[in-house]
């Protein structure tokens, strides 16, 4: 049975390799700049750099909080040196803009990322104008999903109720705290192996693979009928 959407208020996304697609390699820039920080930060070479960084992000929720626990790095001075990307990668997409349009209620962004980058990719994909929020790494006390107090920290800033909420994200661990809150919940399943990572097929409501298919297919009256 398809899940209910029509109790939804809160329209929830996360960013990066969500909000825009994959193929446009805009978090490749990003991994190369963490790279490059890595190796400074350690004196190191990019294959050991490209292994910390990893593991990492595998075992903290993102590269940036195991520097933090492990090198005592300053968040400000990671976040300002890997988000200094350019973003002509990206460029406004009309489809995506009119299903996100269609939806009743709040549209809103839980992210990773600060909500400087997030608002300079939101305005690079012509939908900056659509969100109401932005719940930041800055927000959460650079406390990174999938951490639970990340959640209670975006529920509390965005002022949701997670039984009328719905959550887009990328990465199919991120969802299973939502789930744990009664967010309606949709893995945008974009083949890579970081998106994979613990996969619970319970915790996901809708199993997508392209967000402007998903959204113009909602049943109406949000989808085109």
């Amino acid at each position: 049975m398809t899940p209910r959407i029509d109790h939804i208020d809160s329209w929830i996304f996360d960013l990066d390799n969500t909000l825009y697609p994959p193929s446009a390699k805009l978090f490749d820039l990003i991994d190369d700049r963490m790279g490059a920080f890595i190796m400074r930060l350690l004196g190191c070479d990019a294959e050991e750099a490209r292994r910390v960084q990893k593991g990492y992000f595998h075992d903290h929720g993102t590269t940036m909080a195991g520097l933090m626990r492990h090198h005592g790095v300053d968040p400000e001075d990671f976040l300002t040196d890997v988000h200094a990307i350019a973003l002509d990668r990206i460029a406004p997409d009309a489809r995506l803009r009119a299903g996100l349009e269609r939806l009743p209620g709040r549209r809103l962004i839980f992210t990773n990322a600060d909500a400087d980058y997030a608002a300079r990719v939101l305005d690079a994909r012509g939908i900056a104008d659509l969100f109401d929020g932005i719940c930041d790494i800055r927000t959460t006390a650079y406390t990174p999903k999938p951490e639970t107090a990340a959640y209670a920290a975006m529920v509390g800033h965005l002022g949701v109720d997670p039984a009328r909420s719905l959550f887009v994200e990328d990465m199919a661990r991120n969802l299973t705290p939502a789930k744990a809150l009664g967010m309606t919940t949709v893995w945008l399943d974009n083949g890579s192996e970081s998106g994979h990572r613990d996969h619970r097929p319970e915790h996901v409501d809708f199993h997508v693979t392209d967000i402007a298919d998903w959204l113009d297919n909602l049943p109406s009256p949000w989808g085109i009928s």
